[in-house]
């Protein structure tokens, strides 16, 4: 076992030079120090790189579908916008591109909002402790924006076949749920918890979600249609709503 840091960039480099391949997947996630942390991730898949630069061994770097224009159905040829006004996690996918250019084997796995099933500490649970604290569940105007949502089991099975039958310079959707709509998402949260399920216009929501109000009302469609051609990917697991609506996800 080979223990090591995000901070560390030496660990990181003696790990991955010791390894037939890397699935990164580690990020911090403070969103109160954002974009430095997308910052930290460029450093680490840089370390990485350097490593494997010229080896032909693999490395898997992990973004998200969010950074992808929102309210069009996404594809994996669609590149984020760069710039001063770009979402800062843009970092993860500058940083591939930089050591891909330096001869490294490397390949991208977009993951959407929601990766769900036992074990969740992202979004879903976020929102669910949101409800709880402030007693409803909440949406954004008609909350049909659409969260894409995979479980976190057939993520697992695409970042395997990504990195055993991955194309260098690909780009992957780790999608299984093309957009479930955010109401459908409060409507189960606010029937579980018996509190009421309200829409918020967005200066209401900005006050009420805070630093995550960007992403309750994200619009954030995305197709994996090319991932499961090129890899042979088949989501088999639960889909988001059935997923969340079992007690588990409710236990205090």
């Amino acid at each position: 076992m080979h223990r090591g840091s995000l901070y560390d960039l030496e660990s990181l480099r003696s790990g991955a030079a010791a390894a037939d391949g890397v699935i990164h997947t580690a990020f911090i996630h403070d969103f109160s120090k954002f974009k430095e942390n997308c910052e930290t991730d460029r450093r680490a898949i840089e370390a990485l790189g350097s490593a494997l630069a010229g080896s032909d061994r693999p490395l898997i770097v992990t973004s998200g579908t969010g950074l992808l224009t929102q309210a069009r159905l996404a594809i994996e040829d669609h590149v984020p916008a760069s710039g001063s006004t770009s979402i800062p996690r843009i970092a993860s996918e500058e940083a591939a591109v930089a050591v891909a250019a330096r001869g490294v084997r490397v390949s991208v796995v977009r993951l959407p909002p929601s990766v769900h099933g036992d074990g969740d500490h992202g979004f879903v649970p976020l929102l669910i402790g949101m409800a709880r604290q402030k007693g409803v569940a909440a949406y954004v105007g008609d909350g049909l924006n659409r969260w894409a949502a995979v479980h976190r089991l057939d993520a697992a099975g695409l970042y395997r076949l990504a990195l055993e039958k991955g194309s260098a310079g690909a780009r992957y959707h780790g999608v299984a749920e093309e957009g479930v709509p955010f109401r459908d998402i409060a409507a189960v949260i606010g029937r579980r918890l018996n509190v009421p399920v309200v829409s918020m216009a967005p200066e209401e929501a900005t006050d009420h979600f805070g630093w995550f109000a960007h992403f309750a009302a994200l619009d954030n469609p995305t197709s994996s249609e090319r991932t499961r051609k090129e890899l042979a990917w088949q989501p088999t697991q639960p889909g988001l709503i059935p997923d969340l609506d079992r007690p588990r996800y409710f236990d205090a």
